[in-house]
């Protein structure tokens, strides 16, 4: 077969990307059999081309030829990344990788060994916990599916035949890199499903069992007891779902004809995600016939556009904060703790027996088996947060889990039918009607139409007072760590969740109770509730479990309302006329100023830089005019050639965990009538902000870093072999750019940023209608170091290059770096 060729710098006609695949022996096609249409084998036809940066552009006269073509480039562009996934959703990871190595999902925090995310998925992603998926999804869905896993398992024999030299040396002669079967796409979607819910408890649901001995049960008290003990002094210290929200964020704007110069609509989206793993966006231009096209991102390994753009329509996704689940209280039979408590009779617990092949330090394998055990509910599990067991299995009481996404058999067809949808209108009305849309906030607009915001999302249907009635012994302790997260007596018929009337699903809010909202100016989400999308329109009356109300929004979500406003008014210094255009938007979304520099730097440096020595925490004094001298010269923002920022990041760093509402903190109290300007007034007297000034010179002091070093020098990509400058800051600090290193560690001198910005697009029309749309993959879009598409859109964005994305023909056409793909038995031209 022909490798993937360049064919000059001038666009010719697209060359036919076609394929068929055998069924007959071989261990690459094995496990995936080709899939058989009126007794002869299917064939896949499309055409594929790149544009530069590595964007394919795919057309099909069907789903399954589009998946076809899909799979196929993001095998070339991430092969070993998906293989990894594919492996850790059949649960082998143990087998290859080891049983004591790492496994952990940086979006939503969790970490744990790989032996026990084996047990973990294997538990979770059953044949008959994906069979719904299967049966409930859209014929096109399965054929884009299947032809996903053809084009996948097609890139993986070229290399295996020895075609590709040099790409994918990660993985290319690993044991693990193994064909994918179609059912490993379902797994791949019921992960992503539960992303925000039973996988942020992989290590509580692998490791429960029964007590082997006399557990007793702690009580509210004593569990608040130990968490103070422990130094838990704010559930910012706590991992999800106690912490605030999930390790993800994003932000996003709809702006209509009223926050318009042109009076044409535009949108901003931009997910805050991993540079790392499979929460990756991948961007994609797709052609179905004249069913569908669709441009934009999606998460690694699904066949359709979750974050796009077409003629019609725009939209984006921010995290929301709604749960997806909530917790059972089950009390226990004393004879027997596999036994619970419902309506009056215990009833078994279902058990299964679950076999893991682990491997040793010493290369041995041996099998592994544990018993995992459910509720009618789901799963049992036990969850500790600074070493305090909160849900625990102990003689009395055992804990478990419903998730309403394990349930969202909905999710890809939300999906594909956006991608087929006709009109902004049409969009919308499938937000509700399909509500199938896992774990995030929808943004969208359209040519000449208003901008729209809603959390139609999947949501237990756990209404305030369903939460206050069926309330346990512990719930006082989620009310304080998690307020929302309902903990419920898992006994009573009566704490099952309700249904609305207008809900697509049992057990779920329906498009009635979940909140919503159209204007003629704009919307936004920036990772707080739904409360304020629009601050002159406050969405109010939901359920807790949706999202908390008139209360302090964070310092980024302040930032982003407030540069709306402040662009709609004139009064952001910026040249020109008020209101938005394209230029403007994009120099905004990414000018890296902080929200907290500018509520609080001149109160800071006039009262302590006269100073010139402040004490730390530790009561020792620090020399600060080094510092002072730094920061009152520094611009304010973390630009590649700002000087001084790194000083105030690690002073904010200190400040963040005061609680909002302490007088330690803002002199200037909340307001629920003004959440954009409250609260404000660092309290610079509060011996607590002074030690966090102190600390934080001082991290710089006993660090590589130089006072006078830019943040271009200090803040630089942590995935990439050469060294890439990054702008932007943590969302901590009130940056509407991020760029966050996780964990902050500072001994080499650097930021390594390894999440944050990531995809990024600006949307708007033009005269005739067509979408103009630019930005980028802030990481690149593909993973494997020999890939010509590793790290130059990184390099772009490094230097706020903003990338076009070619929508029209002529646009891909006229591409100097257009690729063409041959993939037939036929000799070069």
């Amino acid at each position: 077969m022909t490798p993937t060729i360049k064919l000059g710098g001038i666009a010719l006609a697209a060359i036919l990307l076609s394929g068929c695949l055998s069924s007959s022996g071989g261990d690459d096609n094995s496990n995936a059999p080709a899939p058989v249409v009126g007794g002869d084998q299917q064939v896949f036809k499309a055409t594929l081309r790149r544009t530069a940066f590595g964007i394919p552009h795919i057309e099909a006269d069907d789903f399954a030829s589009m998946g076809y073509a899909y799979g196929y480039a993001q095998a070339e562009d991430n092969l070993c990344l998906l293989a990894e996934d594919t492996l850790t959703i059949r649960g082998l990871r143990a087998r290859f990788l080891g049983a004591g190595g790492t496994y952990r999902i940086p979006s939503n925090g969790a970490t744990t060994t790989n032996l026990n995310a084996d047990f973990f998925w294997r538990a979770t992603v059953t044949d008959e916990a994906i069979q719904p998926l299967k049966t409930g999804s859209d014929p096109e869905v399965g054929e884009a599916s299947r032809g996903f896993v053809a084009g996948f398992n097609r890139y993986l024999r070229e290399l295996r035949n020895g075609e590709h030299p040099g790409r994918h040396e990660a993985c290319r002669g690993e044991p693990w890199l193994m064909p994918m079967a179609e059912d490993d796409m379902y797994r791949r979607y019921l992960r992503l499903a539960v992303l925000a819910s039973s996988s942020v408890f992989v290590d509580g649901v692998a490791t429960a069992r029964p007590p082997a001995m006399d557990v007793p049960e702690l009580s509210a008290d004593e569990i608040l007891d130990a968490l103070a003990a422990a130094g838990v002094e704010d559930n910012g210290d706590l991992p999800f779902p106690f912490a605030d929200e999930l390790p993800i964020g994003s932000n996003m704007y709809g702006l209509s004809a009223g926050a318009s110069r042109s009076g044409e609509s535009m949108l901003f989206g931009n997910p805050h995600f991993p540079w790392e793993k499979t929460e990756r966006l991948y961007l994609a231009h797709l052609k179905v016939g004249d069913q569908a096209e669709i441009m934009g991102a999606a998460l690694y390994g699904l066949p359709a556009v979750l974050i796009g753009f077409n003629e019609h329509f725009a939209w984006s996704h921010t995290v929301s904060t709604a749960y997806r689940f909530s917790f059972y209280e089950l009390t226990l039979n004393p004879a027997d703790p596999t036994q619970y408590l419902y309506e009056g009779e215990f009833v078994d617990m279902d058990a299964t027996d679950i076999t893991v092949q682990a491997m040793d330090d010493n290369g041995e394998v041996s099998d592994v088996t544990r018993t995992l055990y459910r509720s009618r509910y789901g799963p049992l599990l036990i969850f500790e947060a600074a070493g305090v067991p909160i849900l625990n299995w102990s003689n009395a009481k055992a804990y478990t889990l419903r998730d309403a996404n394990a349930e969202n058999d909905r999710l890809l067809n939300q999906f594909f039918r956006w991608n087929q949808a006709d009109s902004f209108e049409e969009f919308v009305e499938l937000h509700g009607s399909v509500l199938g849309v896992p774990w995030v906030n929808t943004v969208a607009t359209g040519p000449g139409k208003p901008a729209y915001y809603g959390d139609l999302t999947v949501v237990p249907n756990v209404p305030d007072t369903k939460a206050q009635t069926c309330a346990t012994a512990l719930s006082p302790v989620f009310d304080l760590l998690a307020p929302g997260l309902p903990l419920m007596d898992g006994g009573r018929a009566d704490c099952q969740w309700d249904t609305d009337a207008d809900a697509p699903a049992k057990g779920i809010f329906g498009p009635s109770n979940l909140p919503a909202l159209q204007r003629d100016d704009w919307v936004h989400n920036c990772n707080d509730s739904h409360w304020v999308s629009n601050p002159a329109e406050p969405l109010t009356g939901f359920s807790a479990i949706i999202g908390d109300e008139e209360t302090p929004r964070t310092l980024r979500t302040r930032k982003c309302m407030e540069q709306v406003i402040q662009r709609l008014d004139g009064s952001d210094g910026r040249p020109g006329s008020t209101g938005f255009d394209v230029a403007n938007l994009q120099d905004m979304v990414l000018d890296s100023s902080l929200q907290s520099e500018q509520l609080a730097r001149e109160d800071v440096l006039s009262a302590y830089c006269p100073i010139g020595v402040l004490p730390g925490s530790d009561g020792q004094p620090v020399d600060i005019s080094g510092a002072c001298s730094v920061l009152q010269r520094w611009d304010g923002t973390h630009n590649l050639d700002s000087v001084g920022g790194h000083i105030w990041r690690e002073f904010w760093r200190n400040v963040d965990p005061l609680p909002v509402e302490s007088l330690d903190k803002w002199l200037t109290p909340f307001d629920p009538a003004d959440p954009v300007n409250t609260p404000a007034m660092l309290n610079v007297a509060s011996p607590l902000i002074q030690a966090a000034f102190a600390d934080g010179v001082k991290a710089i002091q006993d660090s590589p870093m130089a006072m006078t070093s830019a943040m271009g020098k200090l803040q630089v990509s942590g995935i990439h072999d050469s060294v890439i400058p990054l702008f932007g800051g943590e969302g901590f600090e009130g940056a509407f750019t991020i760029a966050s290193s996780r964990p902050n560690d500072l001994s080499d001198g650097r930021y390594d940023v390894n999440y944050g910005n990531s995809y990024i697009q600006t949307v708007t029309w033009d005269e005739a209608g067509q979408p103009v749309a630019e930005g980028f993959v802030t990481y690149s879009q593909s993973t494997d170091p020999a890939s010509p598409w590793f790290s130059d859109m990184t390099e772009a964005y490094s230097g706020k290059q903003w990338i076009r994305f070619p929508y029209q023909q002529d646009e891909i056409e006229a591409d100097p770096e257009l690729v063409r793909y041959r993939l037939v038995e036929l000799e070069r031209d």
